[in-house]
């Protein structure tokens, strides 16, 4: 009887499983007509950058000759959409993939820039997070400081590009200056965004430890005296803060 019994039950868990088995087959399998619906975008980083939306992903592949909308589903091919979507100027990273809807999802990562450059030459451009440039007719939506004066492209992808990174991360500085003026030697002077006065950083180096300065400076002597008080602040040298009163 227990034998019988060990069998039974053997067998009614095979039956049971492969109930489980055909029941799922069934559930995931798709119908051989079944049609892309549309594109769903997922924009990542959307509070910082605001520059790809549904109906230009929708443009680009259809530009191409590869939308997926109304298209087989079983005849798109994930990883061509990914590889065309990859050369937009303004897309870091791209993920696409098939939805149980018949969807196609992407996934899109923007490339976020930390600075806008408006040299003497008049090409404007962005530099983004990689230190890369980026084209002007970006639309930005986070604030950011503005670059002006003589710059070269390879001063503002290096030098520039490196201060901005600090100024972003910085709380205190990143709300504070509000533009990047490069003189013709090269060397920096900053707009402040409280205060009228012109903070001068000289060589674009050791600028945390100058900054770090400025802002005892502000806290100590500024916040005292007023802080229109001084045309021009200097924190060129170490060590030191060299003022220039503002003449009446």
């Amino acid at each position: 009887m227990k034998v019988l019994r060990k069998i039974g039950q053997i067998l009614a868990l095979t039956v049971v499983a492969g109930y489980l088995v055909v029941a799922v087959t069934a559930f995931n399998r798709k119908p051989a007509d079944a049609v892309c619906h549309d594109i769903v975008l997922v924009v990542k980083d959307s509070v910082n950058a605001g520059f790809i939306t549904a109906g230009e992903v929708k443009g680009l592949l259809a530009a191409k000759g590869i939308s997926p909308v109304g298209r087989p589903m079983d005849d798109i091919l994930c990883q061509t959409l990914e590889r065309e979507l990859s050369k937009h100027p303004l897309i870091a990273n791209v993920n696409c993939y098939k939805t149980v809807g018949n969807d196609i999802c992407v996934e899109v990562s923007q490339r976020i820039p930390v600075l806008r450059v408006l040299p003497a030459t008049g090409e404007s451009y962005y530099i983004d997070t990689k230190g890369k440039v980026m084209p002007p007719d970006a639309k930005c939506v986070a604030y950011l400081p503005v670059a002006t004066g003589q710059i070269e492209k390879t001063f503002a992808t290096t030098d520039l590009y490196h201060f901005a990174l600090f100024l972003q991360r910085n709380k205190f500085w990143n709300a504070q200056i509000e533009q990047i003026n490069v003189l013709p030697d090269q060397t920096v002077e900053l707009v402040p965004r409280v205060g009228n006065h012109i903070l001068y950083l000289g060589k674009p180096d050791n600028y945390a430890e100058k900054l770090e300065r400025a802002k005892r400076f502000y806290e100590l002597a500024l916040n005292k005296v007023g802080w229109n008080k001084y045309a021009r602040i200097s924190v060129e040298f170490d060590n030191q803060i060299v003022c220039t009163k503002r003449k009446d």
